[in-house]
């Protein structure tokens, strides 16, 4: 019986062994899987506001409201711009996979969110008549 326990102890040290060298690979599996988790890649905002935050259709609240975030919701932001200042923020968020807006007094941004200007040029941007014209 002392043999059986014997073989019986290689074999589980064996497997251990094994089972160490596939633990030690996990880190690496892991780390090279960041885009499966399930929070937005970013650059994105997590919500604050315990009543949650408003989508809006314009960068203003005087704009309709098109969805809630409620609060500690992540979501993936494309680009800002800085207009109507909300209780000393002016900073507004274009969301990443809908044509959204939402008050950067309510959330907190992880990662650079790029102004949408430099995101979003069109032809116009770049052109002999915005170069002439005033403002």
């Amino acid at each position: 019986m002392l043999k059986i326990l014997s073989r019986r102890a290689r074999r589980i040290t064996a497997v251990s062994g094994a089972a160490a060298a596939i633990v030690l690979g996990a880190p690496l599996l892991a780390a090279a899987t960041p885009a499966q988790a399930s929070f937005p890649v970013e650059p994105y905002a997590t919500v604050i506001s315990q009543s949650g935050v408003n989508e809006r259709q314009y960068p203003s609240t005087d704009s309709s409201a098109l969805g809630i975030l409620e609060y500690a919701d992540q979501v993936g932001l494309r680009c800002k711009v800085r207009a109507q200042n909300v209780f000393g923020d002016d900073v507004w968020y274009l969301l990443r996979d809908e044509q959204a807006w939402i008050s950067g007094r309510y959330v907190v941004q992880t990662g650079t969110v790029p102004y949408c200007k430099d995101v979003q040029p069109n032809a116009l941007t770049y052109s002999p008549q915005a170069d002439d014209a005033m403002g």
